[in-house]
């Protein structure tokens, strides 16, 4: 079974333009993301894939494997997409490339949620957090499952909406981790935006909408990406 890891990495973010290539002690943010995803022991090739050709370099200046997408293509599942295209594999993961804090472990765990059930054509990660930040918890991407760790629903809301705490265990992060069985891929990029997904600004709701099963791994890894420069200065300290 062949698996192979891309790293989507666009250089034109909204909120923080050439994100990438930030520099977190000394080395790109790019070459953090592809060195963790390097020591899973299930990946059997890592890709970055970029629209920009300054992405390109700084990866292959590291010895890293890069692969030039669209510019047009909309989302980092398009730019996954793209490359899967081009590649014999079984299972493509999907590794946010503004991850830097991204655990090779976490990775290894869904992909074997995918390796044991043949059947699942999805899996995704999540981790424990007991206390939202009151005005920045829309940034924070919630998600609830039912009793089989299937995921229910995601939002920027916070769900579940506690009236009681009875039966509460704490909220669920949703780490931008997800594992595709390739035929699956690409169907799901072809899909047209559903309802929820525009709605919630959110590319899993695609799946969900259609009556995707969607495996929820349960782990335990800091939980912070890289949207704004301020994100940038929380990461450099944890590193």
């Amino acid at each position: 079974m062949k698996i192979i890891g891309v790293i989507p990495a666009r250089f034109g973010s909204k909120r923080f333009v050439g994100k990438p290539l930030a520099s977190i002690n000394g080395k790109p943010m790019i070459q953090w993301v592809y060195e963790k995803a390097s020591k899973s022991k299930y990946l059997d090739r890592v890709i970055v894939a970029t629209d920009d050709m300054r992405i390109m370099r700084v990866v292959w200046n590291f010895g890293g494997e890069a692969m030039l997408t669209s510019r047009t293509l909309k989302s980092g599942t398009d730019r996954v997409a793209e490359v899967c295209k081009k590649m014999a594999a079984e299972i493509v993961v999907n590794i946010q490339g503004d991850e830097p804090l991204i655990l090779a472990r976490t990775i290894d765990q869904v992909i074997l949620a995918m390796k044991k059930d043949n059947r699942l054509l999805m899996a995704t990660a999540a981790t424990p957090i007991r206390n939202l930040p009151g005005d920045d918890s829309q940034n924070i991407v919630k998600v609830v499952t039912d009793r089989f760790e299937n995921a229910l629903y995601f939002s920027r809301c916070d769900v579940p909406f506690h009236r009681n705490n009875r039966g509460f265990k704490g909220y669920l992060q949703h780490l931008g981790l997800y594992a595709y069985r390739s035929n699956f891929l690409l169907k799901l990029a072809k899909w047209k935006q559903t309802p929820l997904e525009l709605s919630e600004s959110l590319e899993q709701l695609r799946a969900l909408e259609r009556g995707i099963r969607i495996k929820v791994v349960r782990v335990h890894q800091p939980a912070l990406g890289v949207d704004t420069k301020e994100d940038l200065e929380k990461v450099k300290k944890l590193l």
